[in-house]
């Protein structure tokens, strides 16, 4: 046991070890919250200077553009000129080629068709003649494989897989075939105005799994649309048909659907815009009404649907409206200029013809609008923000903005 001989020592001693011990102890405390405090505010300062470069890039303005890196090109008159995930694709009758940003020629391949048509996905591309029996499916790295469906074909359209689905002109059904990029036919069902209606418009997700279909019908001697559709992977194997659902619309006509991503889609009538979500069984998920306008033209992409009108105020020839893929209006836009084509791409949109271009961010805000020196074909986003492929007759071009 210990003995405090001298107590009155021993508490003054501990009452000083106390005094002590808080002192160090509130040292230790203002340490940390100095280093607390300084801290934050590095992360504040960092994150004012990040936001701060952020809008000012997003918001930058340019007032030039300069060209260079000219390359020549065979470029037919009679040929068409595409986007491929930043690659060029021309095809014409007589075959198909793509290059990149350089100009060089990454792969060819001749065919012979009349009326030939092109659809893509992400970087696969399909060539299809109209009313002929053959659709070659090719992405930027080269062919895939070539589909004789044996039928005229009427429409079609691809997948990223390189799953290709085409409404063909049977002798008194059409048919609507399923094929693999190398011509395995994978599904096939039969289309009769009486039971279903023609199919006037097709869709595959880019995975290749789902599958839209616009129906256009009558009803009691009125015109009918029906938007259906089908699953092919595990999910549709319980459904008859691989039918999961559909929606229909009365005295409308909706001559185009489209997928915008794995789960979302929408569909075009002459009166409204209609979107639907889902990844296995696509349900309806707004309808936005455009009243007696004509809709003159559709694009899209993975995350906004455009729709141009014309337009009768002195805010411009054309009204473009913007909507996201849940179906809200996200920006309403004018312009001028006769385009040729508008692009939603890095959330910008770009509208061009070949003698000038508009580009504008995702609030309507324009951040370029330059003419162009050489008649453009083609306008070809890059990775970068600013940087674009110019096609021109006779030239592969990079335009830089400044």
């Amino acid at each position: 046991m210990a003995v405090v001989r001298d107590f009155s020592s021993y508490v003054s001693k501990l009452n000083n070890d106390d005094s002590d011990n808080t002192s160090y102890k509130e040292k230790i405390r203002n340490h940390k919250l100095a280093v607390f405090f300084r801290t934050v505010a590095i992360v504040a300062i960092t994150a004012v200077l990040v936001a701060t470069i952020y809008i000012s890039w997003r918001d930058k303005e340019y007032s030039e553009s300069v060209i260079s890196d000219t390359t020549t090109i065979t470029n037919g008159a009679d040929s068409k000129v595409i986007s491929l995930s930043g690659y060029m694709v021309q095809y014409s009758k007589d075959g198909v080629s793509c290059l990149d940003s350089m100009g060089k020629v990454l792969w060819n391949q001749t065919y012979e068709m009349q009326s030939p048509i092109a659809h893509t996905c992400e970087n696969v591309v399909a060539i299809g003649d109209y009313n002929g029996h053959n659709i070659y499916v090719n992405n930027t790295g080269g062919a895939l494989g070539e589909i004789d469906t044996n039928l005229p074909i009427r429409d079609f359209c691809v997948a990223s897989n390189g799953v290709v689905a085409a409404v063909l002109d049977g002798t008194d059904v059409t048919w609507i075939y399923i094929y693999d990029s190398v011509g395995n036919m994978l599904v096939n069902f039969k289309t009769t105005m009486k039971d279903s209606g023609y199919p006037i418009s097709i869709s595959l997700s880019p995975n290749g799994e789902l599958l839209c279909v616009s129906y256009l019908s009558t009803e009691n001697g009125d015109l009918k649309t029906r938007v259906a559709f089908f699953n092919f992977g595990s999910v549709g194997q319980n459904y008859t048909d691989n039918f999961v659902s559909s929606y229909d619309y009365s005295g409308v006509v909706v001559p185009y659907v489209q997928f915008m991503n794995g789960s979302a889609a929408f569909a075009v009538s002459d009166d409204r815009i209609m979107f639907y979500s889902g990844n296995q069984k696509p349900v309806s998920k707004s309808e936005s009404f455009t009243g007696s306008e004509e809709v003159r033209s559709v694009y899209f992409n993975e995350s906004y649907v455009g729709l141009v009108f014309p337009n009768s105020t002195e805010d411009g020839a054309y009204r473009l409206q913007v909507y996201d893929t849940a179906g809200n209006l996200t920006l309403t836009s004018y312009f001028d200029i006769e385009y040729s084509e508008i692009i939603f791409n890095n959330k910008q949109i770009i509208i061009y013809n070949e003698d000038e271009c508009i580009i504008q961010d995702m609030t309507g805000h324009v951040k370029f609008h330059g003419e162009f020196t050489t008649p453009v074909r083609t306008m070809i986003p890059t990775a970068v923000r600013s940087k674009f492929m110019l096609v021109t007759p006779s030239n592969l071009q990079t335009m830089t903005l400044k």
